[in-house]
C-alpha cells in the first residue's frame, strides 16, 4: 500500500507542477499588474491601503503554493506563512469596508444612527422587550440595535482572528519539531486536531461578526458593489481553508492516498489554479479606475463627463447633469509603499493592542473577582474561630469555682 500511495505521487508530480505552475504565474502576473495599477494612482489612501493589502494574497498563496509543490519540505513553513498573511488579509478587508463608510467616527455615528431607528418606529412595549435582551442576543438577531457596540465586537472578531490565526501558526512549527502536530491525523495525542478546533471556531466568528456587520451597512456600500467584494473574498480565505480540511478528512478515511506528501501536494495545487481564478475576478471587483480621479482642488489635467439622471417629480423628467473630475497624473510607488507599510502597520498594532486589553479587561475582572471571594471566605472563617475562641472563654470564666 504504501508503495502504491508513493508511486501515485511521483506519477502526478511533475504533470501538477507544470499545470499549476502554469496557473500560478497567470495569478501573479495578473496581481501584480492589479497591485501596481493601485499604487501608481494611489489617490486615496485610507481605501487603497487595504486594497494592495486584500490583492497581495493572491501571488502570495500562488507563490508558496508552488514552492511547497516544488518541493514537500517547504511545505509546512509555506502553510505558515500562508495562514499568517491569510489573517491580516482578512482584517484588511473589514478596514477597507470601514475606509469606505467613511472612518471609524463616521461609522459610529452611522450605526448609533440606525440603532434608534427601532426604538422610533415601533411601539413602547416591544422597545422594552429589545432593552431586556443581552448584548448577545441582539448581535446574534438584531445587530443594528447595537450601534457602537457593534463595531467594537466587529473589531475585536477580526483582530482576534489575526492573533489566534498567527499563534497557532507558531505552535504548529512548535509540535511539528516535537513531532507531536501530526498533520491530518485525527488523534488525540497529537496537536493537529486541536489546532483545528479552535482556528474552525476562531474564523467562523470572525466570518459571522463580518456578515452582520455587512448586513447593516450594505445600504451604504452600495457604490463599491460590496456583495461581489466579499463573495470574491471569501471565497479565497473559508474556500481554502474547508478545502484543506476536506482534503485531511478524505486522506484520514482512506478515500484518497494517505501519504503526508500527497495531501499537501493536493492542496498546494488546487490552490494554484484558485488563485488564478480570483485574481482575474480581482481586475473586475477591485478595479483601479476608479482611483484616476482626484478632487477639483487639485492639479491635473480637468475632463467633463456628461450623464443623465432621472428625477422622481409630479410631471416626471429628465435631468442632464455634468460631473467634472480632474484626471490624476499618477503618484510614486515608493511613497505608496511607505504609506501602505508604515500607517497600515500602526493601524494594526493599534488595532491588535486595544483587542488584547479588551480581552484582558473580563479576565482582570474575573481574577479580582475570585480573589475577593478567597478573601471574604477567610475573613468568615477567621470571624468564626474568633467567636468560637471568645465562646470558649465566657464558658470557663462562668463555670463557678470548686469549694
Amino acid at each position: 500500500m504504501r508503495v502504491t500511495e508513493t508511486s501515485t505521487y511521483r506519477d502526478l508530480h511533475l504533470p501538477s507542477l507544470i499545470i499549476g505552475g502554469s496557473f500560478a504565474a497567470v495569478a501573479i502576473c495578473l496581481s501584480l499588474f492589479s497591485i501596481l495599477q493601485h499604487l501608481r494612482f494611489y489617490t486615496n489612501p485610507a481605501e487603497q491601503k487595504w486594497i494592495v493589502s486584500v490583492l497581495f494574497m493572491v501571488p502570495v498563496y500562488a507563490t508558496e503554493s508552488i514552492i511547497s509543490l516544488s518541493n514537500s519540505k517547504f511545505s509546512l513553513p509555506c502553510d505558515i506563512l500562508r495562514n499568517c498573511y491569510e489573517a491580516f488579509a482578512l482584517y484588511s478587508f473589514g478596514s477597507y469596508l470601514v475606509a469606505c463608510l467613511g472612518g471609524e467616527r463616521r461609522v459610529v455615528e452611522y450605526l448609533e444612527n440606525e440603532s434608534k431607528k427601532p426604538l422610533l418606529e415601533e411601539g413602547a412595549n416591544e422597545s422594552k422587550k429589545k432593552k431586556k435582551k443581552s448584548s448577545f442576543w441582539k448581535f446574534l438577531c438584531d445587530p443594528y440595535v447595537l450601534g457602537r457596540e457593534l463595531f467594537v465586537i466587529e473589531k475585536f472578531g477580526l483582530v482576534q482572528y489575526m492573533i489566534l490565526k498567527t499563534f497557532c501558526a507558531f505552535l504548529t512549527f512548535l509540535l511539528e519539531l516535537l513531532g507531536v502536530y501530526g498533520d491530518g491525523e485525527f488523534k488525540w495525542y497529537y496537536g493537529y486536531p486541536y489546532i483545528v478546533v479552535v482556528l474552525n471556531f476562531s474564523q467562523m466568528w470572525a466570518l459571522f461578526c463580518l456578515v452582520q456587520f455587512y448586513n447593516v451597512t450594505h445600504e451604504r456600500l452600495k457604490e463599491i458593489k460590496p456583495l461581489a467584494k466579499f463573495i470574491s473574498f471569501k471565497a479565497i480565505v473559508f474556500a481554502t481553508w474547508w478545502q484543506g480540511f476536506g482534503i485531511a478528512l478524505l486522506c484520514y478515511y482512506g478515500i484518497l492516498p494517505k501519504e503526508g506528501r500527497f495531501q499537501n501536494a493536493l492542496q498546494d495545487f488546487l490552490i494554484c489554479i484558485e488563485m488564478a481564478i480570483a485574481a482575474v475576478a480581482h481586475l473586475f471587483v477591485f478595479p483601479a479606475e476608479p482611483y484616476h480621479y482626484i478632487p477639483i482642488s487639485e492639479c491635473g489635467k480637468i475632463t467633463a463627463e456628461t450623464s443623465k439622471t432621472e428625477v422622481k417629480l409630479d410631471e416626471g423628467g429628465l435631468v442632464e447633469t455634468t460631473e467634472i473630475q480632474v484626471e490624476a497624473s499618477g503618484t510614486s510607488i515608493k511613497e505608496s509603499v511607505q504609506d501602505i507599510v508604515i500607517d497600515g502597520g500602526q493601524h494594526v498594532v493599534k488595532d491588535v493592542v486595544l483587542t488584547i486589553n479588551q480581552a484582558m479587561g473580563p479576565v482582570e475582572k474575573g481574577v479580582t473577582k475570585i480573589q475577593d471571594t478567597i478573601h471574604q471566605k477567610l475573613l468568615d472563617s477567621d470571624g468564626k474561630e474568633e467567636t468560637e475562641v471568645t465562646e470558649e472563654v465566657t464558658v470557663e470564666t462562668s463555670v463557678p469555682p470548686k469549694e
